[in-house]
């Protein structure tokens, strides 16, 4: 399947991100980098951005779109598994997991939580044979995707018929006073208590990255074309607490 043509490359043409990367190569290597380096503070700075609360999210949010026992899931970006367990646990024993991630210091962490196949790819290229899975989910890390389109084809080729996507996102607040503490929250405060606490300094980098990238993150209008361009029916978006996004869309069967 050919993907849509939609926006790609959104987030690197973005003027506030010009001081990280110039090309998609740079981008690339860059996150690896950050994401390499962050690993093993990750879990503990996201515990500390989502004030505890990223676990049972997580879980509700799959479990309500339809996750459940028995199913595959494909977990793309998995990063160090916080959405992977959360699907471990909806799919059971006799369920099945693969976790999709470009990053091998990422993807060590994970694999000291669950035993799932690991696979390590972007995105845009998931080296799955077509209709393999019963869902697709991805955590808050659309909007590190250079190419949305061809991204979102990819999920819809692994899916089988009447297969679901969920993706997770976080958004900008309306209200420039709550998007202001939100960016000294995530980029500011984290940090400074990761440090304080002994919780590996090394996710400063990473966590202003992220700053800057939910600034410049793609409009939801711009999602929601993107995957029924795809393919995808049932597109829908869910706002939870005024930031937190999810995605959703079926392949039809």
């Amino acid at each position: 399947m050919k993907h849509p043509a939609t926006p790609s490359g959104a987030l690197k043409n973005d003027p506030r991100l010009k001081t990280y990367f110039d090309d998609e190569a740079e981008r690339r290597q860059l996150t690896q980098d950050l994401f390499n380096e962050a690993a093993g503070g990750y879990d503990s700075a996201e515990s500390l951005t989502a004030l505890g609360s990223g676990a049972w999210y997580r879980r509700e949010v799959l479990r309500r779109f339809g996750l459940g026992e028995g199913m595959t899931l494909v977990d793309v970006a998995a990063g160090t598994g916080l959405v992977t367990v959360a699907g471990v646990e909806l799919v059971g024993s006799t369920g099945r997991v693969i976790a999709v991630d470009p990053s091998p210091g990422m993807l060590a962490e994970l694999r000291k939580k669950v035993s799932v196949e690991v696979i390590e790819a972007f995105a845009e290229a998931i080296p799955l044979p077509d209709a393999q899975a019963d869902f697709v989910s991805m955590g808050y890390a659309l909007r590190h995707v250079d190419d949305l389109g061809r991204a979102l084809s990819e999920y819809h080729r692994v899916l089988r018929p009447g297969g679901k996507v969920c993706l997770m996102e976080i958004s900008r607040p309306k209200s420039p006073l709550l998007r202001s503490l939100m960016r000294f929250h995530i980029s500011v405060l984290v940090p400074l208590l990761a440090r304080l606490t002994g919780r590996h300094a090394d996710v400063r980098r990473l966590w202003a990255y992220y700053g800057d990238t939910i600034e410049a993150a793609i409009d939801p209008e711009t999602i929601l074309r993107a995957l029924r361009g795809a393919g995808f029916t049932q597109v829908e978006c869910t706002v939870s607490l005024g930031v937190f996004r999810e995605y959703t869309g079926v392949k039809p069967a």
